[in-house]
């Protein structure tokens, strides 16, 4: 049941546009995926093949693609971070490249970040204005934290965001689908994989999927 409050969403399509899009994947790295990091989110597996389409869709229609990775410099006194979790992500080691199996290209861009946001203090939002982007599809690890502050301060800078729910994991059930429902609700589209890449390869409109109760969904249902 929607709640009074959130019943007053605006329940609009989205229609991508290839020339103003951008695909952003989030924080797909060595230490939160593979065996040896230090906070590895089981089952990415389970992405891989959303994941590689929407590249390989994104590719095809010349839409950049833009890979976010999480990083951090040693001794620092107080890591924000590192505040709340697990010391991760020292920069220029195996821990921060993305993970061989969405085979990086030479012209894919790579922003890095030091906080969950990919927007709080880097260079993307000049990269995606100079290219002149409006319009993000947003997926990757995880929903509930860098991917959800990644779709808030874009919604805040005023792109238009798509957020493919099935190429996204999250830390847990709840987590999944309470994050996918306020994106829907308060800050852009959510659909699956399919309805994204035909909105990308035909301009197909995109559809608004609203997750109101806990169910299979994600790497959360694992």
């Amino acid at each position: 049941m929607v709640d009074v409050f959130s019943a007053h969403r605006q329940d609009g399509e989205a229609v991508l546009d290839t020339s103003k899009t951008a695909l952003v994947i989030i924080d797909m790295i060595n230490e939160f995926c593979k065996p040896g990091g230090k906070m590895v989110l089981p089952g990415y597996e389970q992405l891989m093949p959303q994941q590689k389409a929407l590249i390989a869709t994104a590719r095809k229609n010349g839409v950049p693609v833009i890979f976010v990775v999480d990083s951090h410099r040693k001794n620092m006194r107080r890591d924000r971070e590192w505040v709340k979790r697990t010391p991760h992500g020292i920069e220029n080691t195996w821990a921060t490249q993305v993970i061989e199996d969405l085979e990086v290209q030479k012209d894919d861009i790579i922003v890095v970040k030091h906080r969950y946001s990919a927007f709080f203090q880097t260079d993307l939002d000049l990269v995606l204005k100079d290219m002149l982007i409006s319009q993000l599809v947003v997926c990757g690890v995880v929903t509930n934290i860098c991917v959800r502050s990644t779709v808030h301060d874009a919604f805040f800078e005023g792109y238009d965001v798509v957020v493919p729910h099935d190429a996204c994991a999250a830390t847990g059930p709840r987590e999944h689908v309470s994050t996918l429902y306020d994106i829907a609700t308060h800050f852009g589209v959510v659909a699956d994989t399919a309805a994204v890449i035909a909105g990308l390869s035909s301009g197909q409109p995109i559809a608004n999927h609203v997750f109101e109760d806990v169910g299979p969904v994600g790497l959360a249902a694992q």
